[in-house]
């Protein structure tokens, strides 16, 4: 326990894959007896108010609600930047007068730092994805600002930070690596993990509640084996897809298969499901792949740490942005195979399956993972941390 009852503030934005990964921590700082509030928009309310903290509405322009991110890498910056400047107002009228003893914040929160920073308190950044490494700007931001509309950019940004009194004037260091973060990740996902400045930031890997507290699925008896196919929460629009799923693993003999197809595929479209396999809109993913045999995931980095978390082998078939990185990643790892959506036939699905649970090299590598992904600590050190930040 703390010494001291604190005002710990989150911050946030709506997006679900950035919600999940530090609501354990919220809920673990609420038991340790600290006040929590959480600026966020009330379409995530429910998610927040079931730790027990405080949600402070804060409206959100972010296309979560119909994801639909632009293409253009700049055009998708430029929403987290208006969302920022839109956001700070209302930070700063909720905040100003009930000053949080520190301040957490998601990656696309920059408001939260412009905060923190106008009113002199510490601040930690929780990120779900990886964070930047020692020539991240050489090896990635530099790209970036040579795209058409990233001048533009840059100068909309500089202008907001120093209208916005943060103390932090210069774009690429307030946008890049923080004071000091969290990384809720496996160590074994981060690019150039040898990089990273291990004085700013800790590794915990992902933060969850402990071992069988997510229920709501049971294991069916008859089942050898156990499959999951998930494509996460966004990028779920894939009928031709979960057809060729069913076609692979449908009736195949010793697995039952859990199919998550997500709100935007209607179960109709699937044609008939076979007698093995049940069909979900949505389920508790991390309940099954605690009883599971293999995934098939989209290599969302939520998904990527359940699967090393449950020590199961992987088919990563992924969908969007830094997906490709992580399905390269756990192909380097040896727990995985990545099948691009094109590619991924019937055929090819239950090839990569029969390979991967066949395979005792990859049994080995999966249970190595699991145990380096339990020692990083999880929920229970990431409170720890925080506390020691409060004094």
């Amino acid at each position: 326990m703390a010494q001291r009852r604190a005002h710990i503030a989150m911050i946030g934005i709506p997006a679900v894959s950035h919600v999940l990964p530090s609501l354990e921590i919220i809920r673990e700082l609420v038991t340790r007896g600290h006040r929590v509030t959480y600026a966020n928009d009330p379409a995530v309310a429910d998610l927040i108010t079931a730790t027990g903290a405080e949600l402070v509405p804060c409206a959100s322009t972010l296309p979560v609600a119909d994801n639909t991110w632009p293409e253009d890498p700049i055009a998708a910056m430029d929403l987290f930047l208006d969302n920022a400047v839109q956001a700070l107002p209302r930070l700063r009228a909720a905040y100003d007068h009930d000053r949080a003893d520190l301040y957490l914040y998601d990656i696309g929160a920059y408001a939260a730092r412009a905060l923190a920073e106008t009113q002199d308190r510490p601040l930690l950044q929780l990120s779900p994805t990886f964070v930047a490494w020692k020539s991240y700007e050489q090896d990635v931001a530099a790209h970036l600002w040579r795209l058409p509309g990233a001048d533009a950019y840059r100068a909309k940004f500089a202008r907001w930070l120093t209208d916005s009194g943060a103390s932090t004037t210069d774009v690429d260091t307030f946008s890049g690596l923080p004071p000091k973060a969290l990384a809720l990740i496996s160590r074994a996902m981060q690019p150039h993990a040898d990089q990273v400045d291990t004085d700013t930031v800790t590794f915990v890997g992902p933060c969850y509640g402990p071992p069988g507290k997510e229920e709501g699925w049971k294991r069916p008896a008859g089942a050898a084996d156990v499959l999951l196919i998930s494509l996460g929460s966004a990028y779920t629009r894939r009928p031709e897809f979960y057809r060729q799923c069913l076609a692979a693993f449908g009736d195949l003999p010793g697995w039952h298969v859990v199919l998550q197809i997500g709100k935007y595929t209607d179960a109709r479209e699937l044609g008939d499901i076979p007698a093995n396999v049940e069909v979900h809109s949505w389920v508790p993913q991390r309940a099954i792949l605690e009883q599971a045999d293999a995934f098939v995931t989209h290599a969302g980095m939520g998904g990527c740490g359940e699967g090393l978390l449950a020590g199961v082998p992987m088919i990563a078939v992924p969908q969007a942005a830094e997906q490709f990185l992580n399905a390269d990643r756990l192909v380097e790892l040896g727990v995985a195979r990545r099948i691009d959506t094109a590619d991924a036939t019937a055929e090819a699905l239950r090839t990569a399956l029969h390979e991967l649970v066949a395979d005792t090299d990859v049994a080995r590598r999966s249970a190595r993972l699991r145990a380096d992904a339990l020692a990083e600590g999880g929920t229970t050190r990431a409170a720890d941390l925080i506390e020691h930040m409060l004094g």
